[in-house]
């Protein structure tokens, strides 16, 4: 998909992205990065006596690999000029090891802030399953045509 400019975003307009896999080498590579060793997350024999009976992903690597998988949509790519926040983000089910994820969206407003402008957009990620691990506003700043 082609790069969007603020004036490009319609409200009411969804994408979907591909699925991805969530590996035991993901939880890994992030609690390594991170520092977040939670049992829950790394210790399989801990993780069984747990309300989920089985490791879960971290919620925030769920999130990072969630951007990830819009990023790859390639809508933002060359346009956007920042991150610029998230609201009401929640996570709803847990992600186990091997769960394929993937990304709906749907922008819900946009903001003219001058130079730029503020795309909000409705994000939800589900697993192959249907059942929604993680929903949020996103808020994204994004160039302008010239």
């Amino acid at each position: 998909m082609q790069s969007l400019y603020f004036e490009d975003f319609q409200e009411g307009m969804e994408l979907e992205t591909a699925g991805r896999t969530v590996t035991e080498a993901d939880i890994v590579m992030f609690a390594a990065l991170t520092g977040d060793w939670n049992p829950i997350h790394v210790d399989a024999e801990y993780a069984k006596n747990t309300i989920f009976g089985q490791r879960i992903a971290h919620g925030l690597l769920t999130l990072s690999i969630m951007s990830g998988l819009l990023m790859r949509l390639g809508f933002l790519e060359e346009t956007v000029v920042a991150f610029y926040g998230i609201d009401r983000l929640r996570f709803t089910n847990p992600v186990f090891i091997g769960d394929t994820i993937k990304a709906r969206v749907k922008v819900v407003e946009k903001q003219d802030r001058g130079q730029f402008g503020v795309v909000k957009i409705e994000t939800n990620l589900a697993k192959q399953t249907g059942d929604v691990v993680l929903n949020c506003i996103l808020r994204v700043a994004v160039k302008k045509k010239e």
